[in-house]
């Protein structure tokens, strides 16, 4: 980055060309086209010349004239949903951020587009007929929409977040976040702080990552000893679900701590112990899902597990670049493990 800093500072008003180039490399405008676009063409000291030349005049290439060429856009298309409201999860925004940034350090830009009508293929026909972009990321395969599927019978070249939950012969890349490893390690964490009551507010049934953080926390209950029954609810992913399931739980089930799915649900119990002027860390333990903002910010701070959403977007990058290259790579599905960020709330 400092390189690229001074080289600049050097740079002519004027911008430099190819022409420029190659009169100070001493070569060919063919020998400078291949150095930028093809430089296995090139001996190794041709290439060192030019390259030298490059940085020397600050010469960025014409984007906008390669395009042109291989038909290349440089741009990745990305699908975006409305915001659910009440709601307290920001994970998405933190994703896309990262891929943006990530994606740019690659060469590449994400384009948005509208996901807000009720079909979810709505935006890819018409960025595929007009060759917009070079390639999609999808992020909501959990949902059981058909993008995935959709994509592959057109190759389309894309990368999922998250994985194939419905299609185990799936071939195409994609990266997603071990949920269950993560509830796992979080109620690890409070049997370690001696809680043995430990219920569970999750989401539908028919969630396929529902369900996957479900089953770390009834694995680490179970390999512990300690019984799951009656200690779990299933609701929509909202504030006031999550504060009716927590107080039906206190009720009738009698918990000392709460693992939730979301950090959605989380701030439902939350405002559950502050109706019945409880303390969360210290009359009953909480546990959310995400690390969002909120989690960071809210009274005494809320405990959850966070995951590790740049370095999936810089996997989903890696992905694409494989895919876009000639010849194209698929790679094997890779998930990676969550942490757990303790706060006052545990």
């Amino acid at each position: 980055m400092e390189r690229i800093t001074r080289v600049s500072s050097r740079a002519p008003a004027v911008a430099p060309t190819l022409a420029d180039v190659a009169e100070r490399a001493g070569v060919s405008r063919q020998t400078v086209s291949n150095a930028v676009n093809n430089p296995d063409l090139l001996r190794g000291d041709t290439l060192a010349r030019v390259q030298e030349a490059i940085l020397e005049l600050g010469y960025v290439p014409n984007r906008a004239a390669r395009n042109l060429r291989t038909r290349a856009s440089h741009l990745i298309g990305l699908r975006m949903s409305p915001v659910q409201e009440g709601t307290a999860n920001a994970a998405m925004d933190r994703f896309v951020h990262s891929l943006v940034w990530t994606s740019r350090e690659a060469g590449y830009h994400v384009l948005l587009f509208s996901g807000e009508g009720p079909d979810p293929l709505e935006g890819y026909d018409d960025l595929m007929r007009s060759t917009a972009v070079d390639a999609f990321v999808v992020t909501d395969t959990y949902l059981g929409n058909p993008q995935a599927a959709w994509l592959r019978e057109r190759r389309a070249p894309f990368v999922a977040f998250g994985r194939p939950w419905d299609d185990d012969g799936a071939k195409h890349p994609w990266v997603d976040v071990d949920g269950a490893a993560g509830t796992e390690l979080a109620t690890t964490h409070l049997l370690d702080k001696g809680h043995t009551r430990i219920a569970w507010i999750g989401w539908r049934k028919d969630s396929f990552i529902g369900e996957d953080r479900r089953a770390g926390w009834s694995r680490a209950l179970r390999e512990r000893g300690h019984a799951t029954t009656g200690l779990a609810s299933r609701v929509e992913d909202t504030v006031w679900s999550g504060r009716e399931a927590s107080a039906v739980l206190l009720d009738e089930a009698r918990p000392s701590a709460f693992v939730c799915a979301s950090d959605t649900l989380a701030m439902g119990v939350l405002h559950t112990l502050a109706e019945r002027g409880l303390h969360p860390g210290h009359d009953i333990a909480v546990v959310g899902f995400d690390d969002s903002q909120v989690a960071q910010v809210v009274h005494p701070g809320l405990t959850s597990v966070r995951q590790p959403l740049e370095e999936v977007a810089i996997a989903v990058v890696r992905s694409l670049e494989d895919l876009l290259a000639t010849p194209s790579q698929v790679g094997e599905g890779l998930l990676l493990t969550p942490t757990l960020t303790v706060r006052g709330s545990s």
